[in-house]
């Protein structure tokens, strides 16, 4: 099932802004974070270089620079978020899917490579590989894709046959073309599965409610409203 969207909604789903588990996504490892603070420390340097140089008459500039320098390790995590977010927001068009796993499948995949000195003194290069798990999804109307994600112990849960929520987007105003998935929701489970959440989560579990809401009604004419219940939003 594929349900176009509204503009205004698609923007709620995923913000401009990074949200909370996107932060923590590009949050990172120590290892990430002890690289974003050298990077403060370095950027630093170079402010306080630049103030030695200029004087005191941009003390000013130095000062807002210094704070942008010193705490890029705390806000660097929503700038890159935001940036992903936005290339989501380029597309013009979207939709509310819903299907079934048709299958899971772990796979080992190449993460980062890394160049080492071993204790010969030659440069190696070392390989990071992680553990993924691969949900191949699709619906009655032939579309399929697969969504990857880190392997977690609580997707051993996972089966054929449960239902997936996505959202879809397109640079076709119809969808017949799909260019992008993003993060899959499984209802059954309470189980988000995808490499990055581009979805605000609560806006989106709220939508998928609406629209089961309104898919299980009779047509309008079947139906009375009472005055006092004001109606539903609108996709």
């Amino acid at each position: 099932m594929l349900i176009p969207i509204t503009r205004p909604t698609f923007e709620q789903i995923i913000p401009l802004i990074a949200t909370g588990p996107q932060y923590a996504h590009y949050w990172g490892t120590w290892q990430d974070f002890l690289r974003r603070l050298l990077i403060s420390v370095v950027a630093l340097t170079v402010t306080w270089l630049g103030g030695m140089l200029f004087g005191d008459g941009a003390m000013a500039i130095k000062l807002l620079l210094d704070i942008i320098a010193g705490l890029y390790w705390l806000w660097a995590p929503v700038y890159w978020a935001s940036i992903r977010n936005g290339k989501c927001r380029r597309f013009p068009y979207s939709g509310f899917w819903r299907g079934r796993v048709l299958d899971a499948f772990i796979t080992e995949e190449l993460v980062r490579e890394e160049e080492r000195v071993d204790k010969m003194g030659q440069l190696v290069i070392v390989e990071n590989r992680e553990r993924r798990i691969n949900l191949a999804i699709g619906d009655q109307n032939g579309f399929r894709a697969t969504v990857q994600a880190p392997l977690r112990r609580i997707h051993k849960v996972i089966r054929p046959g449960d239902i997936a929520l996505g959202l879809v987007l397109s640079r076709q105003p119809d969808l017949q073309t799909i260019a992008k998935i993003t993060d899959i929701f499984l209802p059954q489970h309470n189980l988000w599965v995808g490499e990055y959440p581009y979805l605000r989560r609560d806006v989106f579990t709220q939508v998928s409610e609406d629209l089961r809401y309104e898919s299980d009604q009779p047509p309008a004419s079947y139906r009375r409203r009472p005055n006092n219940i004001k109606r539903r939003q609108q996709f």
